[in-house]
């Protein structure tokens, strides 16, 4: 269940991350609200990665909540802020990703 919390955790990184990336186009109170998005889920996924945390290695509930932030903030980045995606950048995500399932195979 702890493993679920903190892929939950590191989907909220993401939306802090997305919430700071809206901010910085808008203007005024939508700025604002953006980054009221960004307090919120800021505080869920620290909540959620101090849980995950009680049960799991920290070194590696560390990793895969950064590592699944990175992965995701890069995805939104490409799909909806209009970020580059050639061939290392794509690469380096993948091998990203192959580290984050090899730290969740080799941890108990």
């Amino acid at each position: 269940m702890n493993w679920i919390i903190l892929i939950i955790a590191g989907l909220f990184e993401v939306l802090f991350t997305s919430c700071l990336g809206k901010a910085k186009e808008t203007t005024g109170t939508e700025s604002y609200m953006w980054y009221g998005g960004f307090a919120v889920a800021c505080i869920i996924s620290m909540t959620l990665l101090i849980k995950a945390t009680q049960s799991l290695p920290l070194g590696t509930a560390y990793a895969v909540w950064t590592g699944i932030g990175a992965v995701g903030t890069v995805l939104v980045g490409i799909f909806f802020f209009k970020d580059p995606a050639n061939f290392w950048r794509l690469f380096f995500i993948t091998t990203l990703i192959g580290s984050i399932i090899g730290l969740k195979a080799v941890s108990h």
